[in-house]
């Protein structure tokens, strides 16, 4: 994607609105805070697929033959609603209502087709497991339409990621892609002292996946990935990206996987979204 390209400034727009109100959400929901941490690091994925990669609209949400976004790392749900807020598909009106009593919005989404949400989160790892299963499927089925997960490199610890990974290669499924945020930080530390992932990459290729790695803030480099989908093999992308992006103080800090930010905190925050 040509950076000079009006849909290029578009996206680049749509990261800093998504910022900016994930940002605002956090600091509306007050000193019980919020996952704003797994908010921020995944923008740029969340605004190349619903700004340009995904088969999806306002009038094919329920049909089977649109593409699928699975969301496994419940505790980016904050960026997913800001990215359907976006789009159109939920109303901003509702989502001010993000973990306010009786709300639909909270820290995990719920699944609901008529907002695009496809999967309910909670349980790390059951989104890769739903997605193959949506995906073998849609093959039977023969429909055309492609399949994406995002998981976190920390959720890479549970075994049933590796399941579906087998899985996805013994069933051949070519319209899968995994995307695995690669933070280098989950809820407890640093993933090279909880479980080394350096060779996360190896491994997954090991399985039987065409694996690319990139820079999961990089807007051209995503472009690429996501367009250069293997024939023959499910996809993976591992995309390299920092905890808290976009805010100084959070950045690369385990401290800020959740948390609230005080008056003086969201103002240097949303400050430094230019």
């Amino acid at each position: 994607m040509n950076q000079n390209s009006k849909q290029f400034k578009k996206i680049t727009e749509m990261c800093r609105k998504m910022r900016l109100r994930v940002l605002e959400l956090t600091y509306g929901v007050g000193l019980s805070g919020t996952h704003l941490g797994a908010g921020l690091y995944v923008v740029e994925t969340l605004a190349i697929l619903y700004g340009k990669i995904l088969n999806i609209n306002k009038n094919n949400l329920h049909d089977d033959k649109r593409d699928r976004f699975i969301l496994s790392k419940g505790h980016s749900a904050m960026a997913l609603f800001t990215a359907l807020e976006y789009c159109g598909y939920i109303k901003k009106e509702d989502l001010d209502t993000f973990e306010k009593n009786g709300s639909p919005y909270y820290a995990h989404a719920k699944r609901n087709l008529s907002e695009g949400i496809e999967f309910s989160g909670g349980s790390l790892s059951l989104g890769l497991s739903f997605g193959v299963g949506v995906a073998i499927s849609c093959k039977i089925n023969k429909l055309k339409n492609h399949i994406y997960v995002l998981v976190g490199d920390g959720e890479c610890d549970e075994g049933l990621i590796w399941e579906s990974l087998m899985s996805a290669a013994h069933y051949n499924l070519t319209n899968l892609t995994l995307i695995v945020d690669f933070n280098k930080l989950q809820s407890d530390g640093y993933t090279k002292d909880i479980m080394d992932k350096s060779t996360l990459g190896l491994k997954i290729e090991s399985f039987g996946f065409n694996v690319c790695e990139i820079d999961g803030h990089n807007l051209t480099e995503l472009d690429k990935g996501f367009l250069n989908k293997h024939t023959s093999k499910p996809n993976a992308i591992i995309a390299h990206t920092i905890k808290g992006k976009g805010v100084s103080f959070m950045e690369n800090s385990v401290d800020w996987h959740h948390g609230s930010l005080n008056s003086e905190q969201y103002k240097i925050a949303v400050s430094e979204q230019v």
